[in-house]
């Protein structure tokens, strides 16, 4: 979701949805209001995808649900998408105890991206917004707030 802007809906890809074109892999997301949009892989995307697909056989059943969740306990895959809740599992896991959306995922990757160098009408068009105002919400370059700024506050 963070290389990609994607929605929480983009959880529901099947594997037919990672492709390659020109040499490169894309993925088509399927987006609110049955939208699809389709973008080029960032290069550890891409990486990553490759090895989750071809770590668990996947190539061979483009109809199949690309991202499933596994029954606890065993090795075996389901025929259910990930959900919400696994996400905050994982991130327990890796140490994150911050709770955090699908829209954080987004941020995060807009932000990095606007960072990097990268421009507004550019990010608004990679998360599939109709506008450029709406992708400044997910700005959050100037958020950061330090204890240093709070301390000034004297009364």
């Amino acid at each position: 979701m963070v290389y990609s802007f994607a929605r929480i809906d983009a959880l529901g890809m099947k594997v037919e949805d990672v492709y390659t074109q020109n040499r490169r892999l894309w993925v088509r997301l399927r987006e609110k209001g049955g939208k699809r949009h389709e973008m080029p892989c960032h290069h550890n995307l891409e990486e990553y995808l490759v090895t989750y697909i071809d770590g668990i056989a996947l190539r061979d059943d483009p109809k199949r649900l690309l991202f499933r969740t596994i029954v606890r306990g065993t090795d075996q895959l389901t025929t259910s998408h990930l959900a919400h809740a696994m996400i905050q599992r994982r991130m327990v896991a890796a140490g994150i105890a911050t709770k955090a959306g699908n829209h954080r995922f987004r941020a995060t990757g807009i932000t990095v991206y606007l960072k990097n160098g990268g421009s507004l009408e550019k990010a608004a068009v990679m998360a599939n917004h109709a506008s450029p105002r709406t992708t400044q919400l997910y700005d959050r370059r100037h958020d950061k707030m330090t204890l240093d700024e709070v301390e000034k506050i004297g009364i």
